[in-house]
């Protein structure tokens, strides 16, 4: 059977698979890269990137777009975007913080793509969820303890690198607070719309980001 008449399935097992390859040859690459004095610039510039290519991998295997799926995708997003604002602007949400020039052009002191963020992290913790609980209220609970985790290892390297800063280079418990509160409500609305909630790229991205974080802070500790 030749590639033109290669079934769909067949050709998304393929794309998957291609995908999983690239998600993590990005983050070895990244790892390896921010190791170097004279090449991290260089990887520093493509963390936006990044995020953008991991954000295209994902949703290209999501299962159904539907009116539903696209308001997910405008509330959650623009919830996001616009809670940083208003924490970088009254410092009331999750502290005493703000942002630096490694993840690009900023509206109101904050980039545009931590809209994009957001909404990989609720997207992928979400569907991560369904598959411990099928309770909604534990789902909301574990995407939103799972966003947290993931946050606690952000932290320390993005404040080597230039993502952003916080006042005494002390990161407050209320900023956890405020992720998971916030988290918890843009689950909820996860949770409630009408839309297919499966994706088998979720659980790698996860992951894969969990260990690029927690490896690349025990690398800085420890050598």
């Amino acid at each position: 059977m030749n590639a033109l008449t290669t079934p769909k399935p067949i050709q998304k097992d393929i794309a998957y698979q291609y995908a999983l390859y690239l998600l993590i040859a990005m983050h070895i690459a990244g790892f390896i890269g921010l190791q170097w004095t004279f090449t991290r610039p260089w990887f520093e510039a493509l963390i936006p990137f990044n995020l953008l290519m991991s954000a295209f991998m994902l949703f290209y295997f999501h299962t159904q777009w539907n009116r539903d799926f696209v308001l997910f995708i405008l509330i959650t997003s623009l919830s996001g975007y616009w809670v940083e604002v208003l924490g970088v602007k009254t410092q009331m949400i999750f502290g005493s913080y703000q942002y630096e020039t490694t993840l690009g052009y900023k509206l109101f002191e904050v980039p545009y793509l931590i809209g994009i963020n957001w909404l990989i992290l609720v997207y992928a913790t979400g569907i991560i969820s369904r598959l411990v609980s099928a309770n909604r209220l534990m789902q909301a609970l574990i995407g939103a303890s799972l966003m947290v985790l993931l946050d606690y290892w952000i932290e320390p390297f993005a404040i080597r690198h230039q993502m952003w800063s916080w006042a005494y280079n002390v990161v407050p418990l209320q900023n956890y607070i405020g992720w998971f509160v916030t988290a918890f409500i843009l689950q909820v609305i996860f949770t409630r719309l009408d839309f297919e909630k499966r994706n088998r790229l979720a659980v790698p991205l996860y992951v894969t980001q969990l260990i690029f974080f927690i490896a690349h802070n025990l690398i800085y500790y420890l050598v």
